[in-house]
């Protein structure tokens, strides 16, 4: 018995008493040892996908081949995995803000197969964000068979997408600053060296397995200072395509919103659209890697034109693969888009101004895939360093930061949000360490009230009233009726102060005449801050809480405040 009680609470093992951050590094080099090989699991599946379509694509039918990998994602997602399409990150995002990195297991493999069907069908998505999903999951799966706290659990769901994005890209760095900027929204040192730990494990199990290989390797840039004079004007395209990119695929989604058929079938249409697409812009279609390679290389066949066209080709693509249902991410369209962005721009330079001396066209695609992911995620530090270590172009740094600054910027402007947080803050559950909203999200309504209020009946008359207050220590009295105890208003000193001390109507004003009949109320599910914002809108200082039309206490700003206080001192604590 006792060792069956040991096994399944192993947090009372000796091992697990130790030093919590010892704890973290030590579960997350697990956590980032299987995303690691999550990632390069996919990264198989969708090179063996690939390779066994690719023999039918010169048939004529072939438009038809995304159409039927977005379909078979979205039946696996919705009626085997009852989930919804997505982007998965927005959804590890919601799950840290609200619920303390809580993930269910299928998701740690339930992305993963949904995006291969999409991506490897030819539909124009990203490993990325499925790989990221997925290891968010099983950072969570592990948090919970050890049972550890919510922020131990949160931690590891760090753990879990930096081992994700090290081991797709080989670049940990990488890893480690997405999770920081965009997944967990803060720079703690207790979280910062479990996640290092755990994105180095996993790039290193995917260089053990795969080869330590740089993916777009270039061949050098010499920079000068016209080029970084470029860089500006390139910074300018790069938000312009963030920002297009972003509109475009909210619209997308909008729009197969109104088509009323089941999911799958849009999955399909979105598809079969991406598959015609792709037999006039092949470059289209799928992740895009072998575009980069050509485009970085400088041996990308066509002109100003025709990288334009697949710039627009390529985010048309995307839009029609994720706004009707496809599954996948937007981390690789957004590279193939900035190169392609990228390209054009040093060709139209070139075309312009014939004798400028600009740097191999090859340094503008990298630039502009920094400048975009920069843009799209507003996470500049990610578009620098990912570029930098997907590359191996270190000299570039000056203008990478130049460009991935400017773009950050302007995209800022017109869209407020990242692509990843723009949902989730537009619906109020984005809610990150250290604000309001999340110190607030951690109180509860009940945790808060006040239940030392006296309640009157509508027919009492003021005389007796007045008893009442001498007895109470409350400013406030709910008024409830006598024969059902419904709620039906509220009487505030300061409202009736005139009758107070106007004796004539002490036997000839009833409470019911009084009182405030449709007052401010709360109810258990309201969101603190939201009642916050109403108290400091309406002045005031109180709220009664009603439930079933019966009154159950008083909030009052006072305790609230306390309360946020005590919590915000709990969530910035540097220990657990």
């Amino acid at each position: 018995m006792k060792k069956l009680i040991s096994w399944r609470y192993p947090a009372r093992l000796p091992f697990f008493r130790m030093d919590d951050r010892l704890l973290l590094i030590s579960i997350g080099v697990i956590v980032g040892l299987c995303s690691g090989l999550a990632a390069i699991g996919l990264n198989r599946s969708l090179i063996f996908m690939l390779e066994g379509l690719h023999h039918l694509r010169h048939f004529w039918w072939a438009f038809l081949l995304p159409a039927a990998g977005a379909m078979a994602s979205s039946i696996f997602l919705e009626k085997i995995m009852k989930e919804g399409a997505g982007h998965g990150v927005p959804e590890v995002i919601y799950s840290v803000s609200r619920y303390g990195g809580l993930l269910r297991f299928r998701s740690s493999f339930s992305r993963l197969i949904s995006a291969c069907l999409t991506i490897g069908s030819g539909g124009s998505a990203g490993p990325e964000a499925p790989v990221v999903m997925s290891g968010a999951a099983i950072g969570s799966t592990i948090a919970r068979f050890f049972y550890l706290n919510d922020r131990q659990r949160t931690t590891l769901v760090g753990c879990g997408a930096a081992g994700a994005i090290a081991g797709i890209f080989n670049a940990p760095l990488t890893g480690i600053i997405f999770t920081m900027e965009i997944i967990l929204g803060e720079w703690s040192m207790v979280n910062i060296i479990p996640i290092a730990v755990a994105a180095v494990s996993g790039a290193e199990i995917s260089r053990i397995l795969q080869g330590n290989s740089i993916v777009f390797e270039s061949s050098g840039f010499h920079i000068t200072g016209v080029d970084l004079f470029a860089s500006l004007g390139l910074a300018v395209v790069a938000s312009i395509a963030s920002v297009l990119l972003t509109r475009t695929l909210r619209r997308m989604h909008g729009v197969s919103a109104k088509v009323k058929v089941p999911m799958w079938v849009r999955a399909g249409i979105g598809g079969c659209a991406v598959g015609l697409l792709g037999f006039v812009v092949p470059e289209a279609m799928g992740e895009g890697y072998h575009s980069i390679h050509a485009m970085i290389q400088g041996v990308f066949k066509g002109g100003m034109g025709i990288a334009a066209i697949a710039f627009l080709a390529k985010i048309l693509a995307t839009s029609l693969t994720l706004g009707w249902g496809g599954s996948g991410g937007i981390f690789a369209p957004c590279l193939v888009i900035g190169s392609f962005a990228g390209l054009a721009f040093h060709r139209f330079i070139l075309f312009t101004f014939p004798s400028a001396m600009l740097v191999n066209e090859g340094c503008f695609a990298l630039l502009g895939m920094a400048g975009m992911i920069s843009g799209i995620l507003q996470a500049p530090l990610t578009g620098i360093f990912l570029i930098l270590e997907i590359t191996g172009s270190y000299e570039v740094m000056l203008p990478l930061i130049i460009v991935s600054a400017i773009s950050t910027t302007i995209t800022h402007y017109f869209e407020p949000a990242s692509f990843y947080h723009k949902d989730l803050k537009e619906r109020g559950e984005l809610l990150r360490p250290g604000t309001d909203s999340r110190v607030l999200a951690d109180i509860s309504i009940r945790e808060v009230i006040e239940r030392d209020c006296i309640a009157v009946s509508p027919h009492t008359l003021l005389r007796e009233f007045l008893q009442t207050v001498k007895r109470s220590t409350r400013n406030y009295f709910p008024v409830e009726d006598d024969e059902t105890g419904r709620f039906l208003g509220m009487i505030r000193l300061e409202h009736i102060r005139p009758y107070l001390f106007n004796s004539v109507m002490y036997d000839s004003v009833f409470i019911e005449q009084i009182m405030d009949s449709n007052p401010e109320t709360i109810h258990y599910d309201d969101n603190l801050s939201n009642v916050l914002e109403t108290m400091d809108a309406k002045h005031l200082f109180s709220m009664p809480v009603v439930s079933n039309n019966r009154f159950v206490g008083m909030v009052s700003k006072a305790t609230l405040l306390d309360k946020y206080r005590d919590e915000l001192n709990v969530q910035t604590s540097q220990s657990f």
